[in-house]
């Protein structure tokens, strides 16, 4: 045995030694006007010997053998052909010139399809040559002989190259990976699906079945790129997959780095998957593993948190610290998305926030009217008033009064609404969205969206009559004042708590008025009127003409008070602050200006007590200081 080594493997070396230089073949393609010189193929090693040659140097080969040495050289020097080729005529060519099997065809294909895709070549010209063709004949004619690696890529090869899909070879491919979708690897399927995805869409039934596969066979997944792949580009046809790839993405959080992070949440936003756990963790890696993120990764994950309305503080904290630096050079679309993410966070960071104010003045040529009305609805809604205050919104009235003629009605109400909030709505915004042909359009139409434009037009009237005193009108007409009432709006725990203590602090029930609905478009918690000496007196026997069904007629006593207890429930703050958001900023300020004593009842105090005596001695105190301090102003 040792001897037949030996002998053969001198044979392979002698005969490698005295093959000529001409085995790396030349180029196939040569220019026009010149000789052309087919490149074959180098001879067998049989070839390179004389007839007379010592027979002991053959000793112990088969006819067999030799044959098989021959067929082995051969398929390599063709796949070297094929990776070296630098253009479709080469590859075309060896059609031509080589007998080829189906998986070299195959394999040729494929090289075709990614020369066309790196030159930008014109596949329709390599589809209809005939020598192409005859490649496809190759390969459909024993297609089961094909190479599972180049099968794969055959598919999306063909497809690229633009194969009609109803073809007896396209679907002689399509049929037989799906015959072997079982002998695929994991890595093979998940190439499959990425692809078909784009290609066919959620009717593919090979696509459907790769999914089956991929759904059962989910535990084999160990590549975080592939985890992140799948969960970005194919998560979204299968909840089910896309089940088990959270919790293969849970297993991997560790080992993501910053832009798998930002797929991976990315893709949970646009699927509106809010996979708590997931997200904790990710963001906790972030945190601990990461000190620089770029600006891409940073912009879309404070989208994603915000479109999942996922909070983390610690990581709203890194991202707006490391925005920050980023802000004056970032275009108008990043900035008004970027202050549009935090507004729906409801995450104020003041040294962001100002540096944003400040690239809206440096810039305000480049803002479009859509791009400042979005930064101002974004500051309406956090209540910011940038230091430079009366600059900014000097600079704001200049660009906008004379481009409200042409937004859009839900638009231009949304911004007068905001400016509103900051006190800063003039005559022209309100005569624009009071005026009676504007809010025609929009009565008697029961749909949420309008419900909630007539209601913030309401907000509007009542800053109109309450807060600009200089404004002389239109207002909203009487009929205009109530909106509908939310379906099925739950009584919260403060709710009934407040309503249960305030029993001790009114003696009687004639003497409060409950969830009692305003012309401001504002809901009263609890109203009470109290005489001089801070007495409770029947509130019904009184005129309401905040009411939008007054019940009494009589005036109020001479030195006699209105009382209204307001609410403020944990989402009517910022974030981990105990300041309130924009809106019930501006229904505390109209119900004061509506002659109100206003008694706040914020949840972080009310709800830490727990016996009933404690929250009416409460309410008690928080009465009494509120009538002193009215007195003492």
């Amino acid at each position: 045995m040792a001897a037949h080594l030996v002998r053969r493997c001198c044979w392979r070396h002698f005969g490698a030694f005295i093959s000529p230089a001409s085995a790396v073949p030349a180029s196939v393609l040569v220019p026009a006007g010149k000789l052309a010189v087919a490149r074959a193929l180098p001879p067998a090693p049989l070839a390179s010997f004389h007839t007379s040659s010592p027979s002991s140097w053959a000793d112990g080969f088969s006819v067999k053998e030799l044959a098989e040495d021959s067929r082995s050289q051969e398929y390599k020097v063709i796949g070297e052909l094929i990776e070296t080729a630098t253009s479709p005529q080469e590859l075309l060519q060896l059609a031509e010139l080589h007998p080829l099997t189906s998986n070299q065809a195959s394999l040729i294909i494929t090289q075709l399809s990614r020369l066309a895709a790196e030159k930008k070549l014109e596949t329709e010209s390599i589809v209809l040559d005939k020598r192409f063709q005859q490649l496809v004949s190759i390969m459909d004619s024993q297609i089961s002989q094909v190479w599972n690696n180049t099968l794969v890529s055959l598919l999306k090869s063909l497809y690229y190259l633009g194969m009609d899909r109803n073809s007896t070879e396209m679907q002689s491919v399509e049929q037989e990976v799906l015959w072997r979708l079982r002998r695929f690897t994991f890595k093979h399927l998940a190439f499959l699906a990425e692809f078909l995805v784009v290609r066919q869409g959620k009717e593919s039934q090979l696509l459907n079945e790769i999914i089956k596969k991929l759904e059962l066979r989910w535990t084999e997944l160990e590549s975080t790129r592939t985890v992140v792949m799948l969960m970005s580009r194919v998560g979204h046809i299968s909840p089910a997959l896309m089940d088990r790839l959270e919790d293969k993405a849970l297993e991997l959080a560790e080992q993501f780095n910053p832009d798998d992070v930002r797929k991976i949440t990315l893709a949970l936003a646009y699927q509106n998957r809010r996979c708590v756990p997931l997200l904790r963790a990710m963001s906790y890696h972030l945190i601990q593993k990461h000190s620089e993120l770029s600006l891409n990764v940073l912009m879309d994950l404070i989208f994603a948190y915000g479109k999942l309305n996922f909070h983390q503080p610690q990581v709203f904290q890194k991202i707006a610290t490391d925005l920050q630096p980023h802000i004056p050079t970032m275009t108008p679309v990043e900035v008004t998305r970027c202050i549009r993410s935090f507004a729906l966070l409801k995450w104020l960071s003041l040294p962001l926030f100002e540096a944003i104010a400040q690239y809206t003045l440096d810039n305000a040529k480049q803002l479009s009217v859509t791009h400042l009305c979005g930064i101002i609805l974004s500051f309406a809604r956090l209540n910011f008033q940038p230091s430079g205050s009366e600059d900014f919104f000097s600079m704001v009235h200049e660009e906008l009064q004379s481009q409200l003629h042409s937004l859009d009605p839900h638009l231009l109400t949304d911004l007068v609404w905001s400016l509103c909030v900051l006190q800063q709505a003039k005559a022209p915004y309100l005569q624009q969205v009071l005026a009676p042909d504007f809010h025609t359009q929009i009565r008697g139409d029961q749909s949420l969206k309008a419900q909630n434009l007539q209601l913030k037009l309401i907000h509007i009237n009542a800053a109109a009559k309450l807060e600009s005193p200089g404004y002389r009108g239109p207002f909203l007409p009487p009929e205009m004042l109530s909106v509908a009432e939310p379906a099925g709006e739950k009584v919260t725990l403060l709710q009934s708590s407040l309503r249960e203590a305030l029993v001790g602090v009114l003696g009687s029930q004639d003497n409060g008025r409950f969830d009692a609905r305003t012309i401001y478009g504002w809901q009263i918690d609890a109203e009470m009127v109290v005489n001089s000496e801070n007495k409770p007196l029947p509130v019904k026997n009184f005129a309401a003409p905040h009411l939008l069904c007054p019940e009494g007629t009589k005036p109020l006593p001479s030195g006699a008070r209105r009382i209204a207890f307001l609410r403020w429930e944990f989402p009517n703050f910022s974030n981990r602050s105990k300041d309130l958001l924009g809106r019930f900023v501006m229904a505390r300020r109209h119900i004061q200006a509506a002659g109100f004593l206003v008694v706040d009842v914020p949840h972080y105090e009310f709800l830490d007590l727990k016996a009933e005596r404690q929250r009416t001695a409460y309410l008690k105190d928080k009465l009494s200081k509120a009538l002193a301090q009215e007195m003492a102003s």
